[in-house]
């Protein structure tokens, strides 16, 4: 015996109306905020580019002026041991930039990629052209990280000839 129509239809959308309702939340939970978002719920993400501009900016006022972007938009963290390190203060005006600009923790992650990707080819080169010993960078940056003792500056100036064009990883003496 069939079911009345009738019926079957106040049950077919009872079911999909509780089915609609079910996947609807009413709660009030915040999303997360993204690059751009002000709270307004009327804010615009912001490119890569403007980020990073608005991060450095917020560096060199914070007297981190060593800290650049160059032609291709990468932002330049001189490592330590090198005539353009850091100044006092870089830990706390770094935190105090990120809190400004809340997309660059995506953005840098993106470039670190490209970094480790760009510095495992330069080792390559580098081991391939005089340097066998030449570390792996590191897989989260792209740093190159020497011990003093293991840094050596002859065969680094000697594979500048054949890598130079490739794009140089920063690099890191310890001790």
């Amino acid at each position: 015996m069939r079911a009345p129509i009738g019926r079957t239809l106040i049950a077919a959308a009872a079911v999909a109306a509780a089915l609609v309702m079910s996947g609807c939340s009413t709660s009030q939970d915040e999303a997360p905020k993204v690059a751009g978002d002000d709270g307004t719920g009327g804010g615009k993400t912001q490119d890569d580019a403007a980020i990073k501009q608005s991060w450095v900016s917020c560096m060199h006022a914070q007297g981190q002026t060593q800290v650049l972007i160059d032609k291709e938009g990468n932002i330049a963290i001189p490592a330590s041991g090198t005539g353009s390190a850091p100044v006092g203060g870089y830990d706390a005006a770094a935190k105090l930039c990120d809190v400004k600009n809340p997309g660059i923790h995506q953005v840098q992650e993106k470039n670190n990629r490209k970094f480790v990707d760009m510095a495992r080819a330069f080792v390559a080169c580098g081991r391939k052209n005089g340097y066998p010993d030449l570390p792996d960078p590191d897989p989260k940056d792209g740093i190159l990280v020497f011990t003093a003792q293991s840094f050596d500056a002859a065969k680094w100036d000697a594979i500048q000839p054949a890598c130079g064009k490739l794009p140089m990883p920063g690099y890191r003496i310890g001790q």
